[in-house]
């Protein structure tokens, strides 16, 4: 357990999902039988769906946006994890992870539960709950757009939700956009309800951080 511990989860989920959508791309089949399918959800019991769709990806652009912010993001939030958690910090942000894959497919799985022409595929839902606890945590942070465009991290946070909601209306794809935004809402729900306190450290950071005060 001490040796897994060690090994950081973050580098664990990147390596999974990489192999699982690699093998996706190559494997037609495989990618249908992993998607989240409300359909068969509902009407065949098969659940695993809820978690196994947050490792498979419809494009290697789609897995290296995904990946990449995850890799980003998910070290330093894992770290707070373990400064949060102790030596459980890794298991927590593991679980916290899995969670939200699950959490961020709900919703469409209750909204289209009997349209078997719906399908969705991505950890979009997650990595979104990992970076909106990054925000939590640090929100006048600077992310770079594009690597180029310096952007606080409360105002890029805000501005992925907007993006969302206007994509789950009008964007036809295979992107459960409605994923990212309750992803977000989980990951800060969860780390809320584990360390009530980071929600106040978080508006008080907020308020007395503001850059243009």
């Amino acid at each position: 357990m001490a040796a897994f511990l060690l090994t950081p989860v973050t580098f664990i989920i990147i390596g999974i999902t990489v192999l699982i959508s690699f093998l996706c791309f190559n494997n037609r089949e495989m990618m249908v039988k992993l998607r989240h399918h409300p359909y068969s959800e509902v009407r065949g019991k098969e659940w695993y769906r809820l978690l196994s769709s947050g490792f498979v990806h419809g494009s290697y652009i789609h897995l290296f946006i995904n990946m990449f912010v995850l890799y980003e993001f998910g070290r330093w939030v894992e770290q707070a994890y373990g400064q949060l958690f102790g030596s459980m910090g890794s298991l927590i942000f593991l679980l916290m992870y899995l969670l939200a894959i699950a959490a961020g497919d709900l919703p469409t799985l209750l909204k289209r539960k009997n349209d078997p022409g719906f399908a969705s595929i991505g950890a979009s839902g997650a990595v979104s709950a990992v970076l909106f606890i990054y925000v939590m945590i640090d929100p006048w942070s600077k992310m770079y757009l594009y690597a180029i465009i310096p952007i606080y991290s409360i105002i890029a946070a805000v501005l992925y939700l907007v993006y969302s909601q206007w994509a789950s209306k009008n964007q036809q794809d295979n992107i459960d956009h409605e994923a990212h935004f309750y992803g977000a809402v989980f990951g800060v729900v969860f780390t809320s309800i584990l360390a009530p306190y980071m929600l106040s450290n978080f508006w008080n950071r907020l308020v007395t951080e503001f850059p243009w005060g």
